[in-house]
């Protein structure tokens, strides 16, 4: 492993994130500034000033002409990401915890939080039109959600439905055009799922959970297929674009850091075999829990930010690509 650590950020990250062509990694922490950096070299190539308090998302749209983020000041901010200036603001009762652009990089998907009595909700909006880009209508919201929150959302196949992940270990999938028809609700975790990632053709999706585990489904039926067992929360997975691997990353509560070594605190990123769930190795670096990771779209690297603030990009060595697990 050969890798970079990048410090841009004060607080504990938040989500990372790739653009399509992975020449350039998008971070948001607690610290209120996301920031942007060149995957070639970890240069900084700037920052996102605006935000008044922890940002929870960040997205890329599909030609990367534009970011949008979600923050805990309670506002969905795009940006334009050649100049870093802000382009829109929408201002939301409560937090918002997750939002991102679909497919076409028409449309915007944002959730959120429950608190001051308020429920938590679901929008989407379109970006060509004025009164939606000023938050005064919608193209959909959905806002009897329950009383859990959204903590990780999915555009599904060709943006013709959602595919959410509660705080209550729910998954469900909302079709678009009947906002109130439920596609498939499934319980399939037993504490607060905190991540969904695709596979490169999206025909699979992986959860990450506060129960030690992440779980593998299909993205059309929701169909629960492999687990991978830790001892420890789980708050991110991603699944190899070019292996059948899958990384995990977590670590003891951050509340509890400060009470154990980083060694006993099981801070590092976890490699699983997709199909047999065993694990096959691991990769050390961060000095608290890993809050995000994510795979390089070529496969050749891997990414991962952690509650101490740092972005570490791995790029793997020549015996990682040789490497068969025996059956």
């Amino acid at each position: 492993m050969r890798p970079y650590a990048l410090h841009g950020h004060e607080r504990a990250i938040t989500q990372i994130k790739y653009n399509r062509e992975g020449d350039l990694l998008f971070s948001s922490s607690k610290d209120s500034t996301p920031n942007v950096w060149y995957t070639i070299n970890g240069e900084r190539l700037g920052t996102f000033d605006g935000h008044n308090g922890a940002v929870w998302s960040i997205d890329p749209n599909w030609d990367t002409t534009r970011v949008v983020t979600g923050g805990g000041d309670s506002t969905l901010r795009v940006w334009d990401t050649e100049t870093g200036k802000e382009l829109n603001t929408i201002k939301t009762h409560t937090s918002v915890r997750s939002c991102s652009f679909s497919y076409c990089g028409k449309l915007i998907l944002y959730t959120t939080d429950q608190a001051m009595k308020m429920m938590p909700e679901l929008h989407v909006i379109d970006t060509t039109s004025g009164e939606h880009m000023q938050g005064l209508s919608t193209v959909m919201s959905i806002k009897e959600l329950g009383m859990t929150k959204v903590t990780s959302s999915l555009w599904g196949p060709l943006d013709e439905s959602i595919i959410t992940g509660h705080e209550s270990g729910h998954i469900v999938n909302w079709d678009v055009r009947k906002p109130k028809n439920k596609l498939k609700d499934v319980f399939v975790h037993k504490y607060q799922i905190n991540d969904l990632q695709y596979n490169k053709d999206q025909t699979l999706f992986i959860s990450a959970s506060k129960d030690n585990t992440a779980k593998l489904f299909d993205t059309n039926t929701l169909e629960h297929i492999k687990t991978y067992k830790t001892e420890r929360p789980v708050n991110s997975a991603a699944i190899s674009p070019i292996r059948d691997h899958v990384v995990l990353g977590g670590g003891q509560e951050a509340m509890e850091v400060t009470t154990t070594s980083a060694r006993s605190g099981k801070f590092e990123a976890r490699f699983y075999h997709l199909i047999f769930e065993e694990e096959f190795g691991r990769v050390k670096g961060h000095f608290g829990p890993i809050q995000s990771v994510a795979f390089h779209p070529d496969g050749k690297s891997f990414s991962s930010g952690g509650e101490d603030g740092y972005v570490r990009i791995q790029s793997f060595d020549s015996p990682y690509y040789d490497f068969k697990i025996e059956c």
